[in-house]
This record gives C-alpha cells, structure tokens and sequence, in this order.
C-alpha cells in the first residue's frame, strides 16, 4: 500500500516539474527583449536590438540624419564663401545667389502657370471667368480721407462703419501680421508680379501663404477713436502706384 502511495506522489511531482519547465519556456518565448521605448510610445519607429547591436533600421535612420547634416553644412559654407569671394568668375552665380535668398517667390505666378497647364478643379473654374469679367473694387466701401499724393505709397478710406475688407485679386498672402507702421495687416501677391497692402485692420480672417480669390475676405475693420481708417496700397515692380489710377474711386469731400 505504501509503495503504491509513493509511485503516485512521484508521478506527481514528476508532472509538476515538466508543467513549471513549460510554463517558463514558454513565459521566455512571449515576453519581448525590451520594453516601449520613447519614440515608440509617441509614433516613431521602434528601434529594436539584438546580441550583435542596433538593428538595419536604426543604423539607416541614423544615416540618413548625417548625410542630410553634411550637405547642409557643405550648402551653408558655399554659400557664405560665394558671398565673400571677389573674384569676377563668381559673380554671375553670387548675383542669382543675392536674389534668391533676397526676392520674394512668386507664388501667384507659378500658381497661374499651373492652373493654365494643368488646370484646376471644377469648383474654380466658374469663379475664374467671371473675375475676368468683373471690375476691380476697393477692399471696402468708403470714400478716400487720405490721397496717394500726401504720403507717395498709399491711400485711407474712411468705412464709416464695421466691415470686411477683401482682396482686390486673386493671389497668395506672403504676409500676416502686425507692421510697425499699419498695424494689423495683409499683404497679397499677385499673377502680374504686384502686391496689394491692406493695412489698420481690427483682425486678420487669413493665414501665410494661403491661396485667395477676388473679393474674398482678408479681416475685419471697425472704426474707433484711434482708427477711423483702413491703408490700403499697390505695390508694382518695385515702386507704388495710386489706387485711385487703377480703381474708380470717390474721393473726400
């Protein structure tokens, strides 16, 4: 009887051990090498190591960041030697070097030339024609309280009243934001290489580099003890011209 008890007890110590040699295999098998890194946890591809070292795709990202570091130095130290450098052989490329880090980019142009070769969708196309048809209009509805005459670069109209101020064409707006002398205001580039000034606005309703049609609205102006008007100026070839030439207005009494 207790040879018999024994043999029992054996066998079930012998499963037990063959269950705990298992279950710890198996636990090995599951459980990863590493934990989450950071970048992982935030979107980035995770970085996964091995017994030898990083893995491929560590070591391609980590190459891909030097290259790019190196020709920006390389680029930086061109540039800074063309700049410096005297010589009359350089100064073709030192002259298109100062205008394109100098010159604004024409992005109404380019944007024009893509429309015409490749068109644009079908929801524009119908706004398009009919800018070309409609008359320029001033960016709000005033009379003139200051002429182009008495400051050589633009006009005040006087609203008399809270209301939106809107492009005089389509274009790109390159700037957004608070000037020193107009306060808030907008500047939009034009196809024909002009830009308009539409500045003492209450709030800006745009953003930089944002693509705009004819009469849309820029922001909005309310009239108040300190401002009762809106700047508005053309910009051509790099000179102002009088809106009043290009715009039928009506001027102060």
């Amino acid at each position: 009887m207790d040879k018999g008890v024994k043999k029992v007890r054996k066998s079930i110590d012998q499963r037990k051990k063959m269950r705990g040699a298992t279950s710890e295999k198996s636990t090995k098998q599951i459980l990863p090498s590493s934990f989450p890194q950071e970048e992982e946890k935030h979107g980035y591809f995770p970085v996964f190591t091995d017994d030898n070292g990083p893995a491929k795709l560590g070591s391609e990202r980590i190459t891909r960041f030097a290259v790019k570091g190196i020709l920006s130095t390389m680029l930086f130290l061109s540039a800074a030697f063309l700049m410096q450098s005297d010589s009359e052989l350089l100064s073709t490329p030192k002259k298109w070097t100062t205008s394109t880090l100098t010159e604004e980019f024409p992005f109404a142009s380019v944007n024009q030339w893509y429309q015409k070769t490749f068109g644009e969708p079908m929801a524009l196309s119908s706004s398009q024609s009919s800018d070309a048809q409609e008359a320029l209009a001033l960016p709000v509805n005033g009379t003139v309280s200051e002429t182009f005459q008495a400051n050589g670069k633009g006009i005040k109209l006087a609203p008399g009243e809270k209301t939106d101020v809107s492009s005089l064409q389509r274009g790109v707006v390159t700037f957004a934001g608070n000037d020193h002398e107009t306060g808030k205001t907008v500047i939009v580039q034009h196809a024909d290489n002009s830009e308009t000034v539409y500045g003492n606005l209450s709030s800006i309703d745009v953003h930089l580099y944002q693509f705009i049609d004819r009469g849309q609205k820029l922001g909005i102006f309310s009239p108040n003890t300190d401002n009762k008007n809106v700047y508005f100026a053309i910009e051509k070839n790099n000179s102002y011209v009088d809106p009043v030439q290009v715009i039928q207005v009506d001027d102060a009494e």
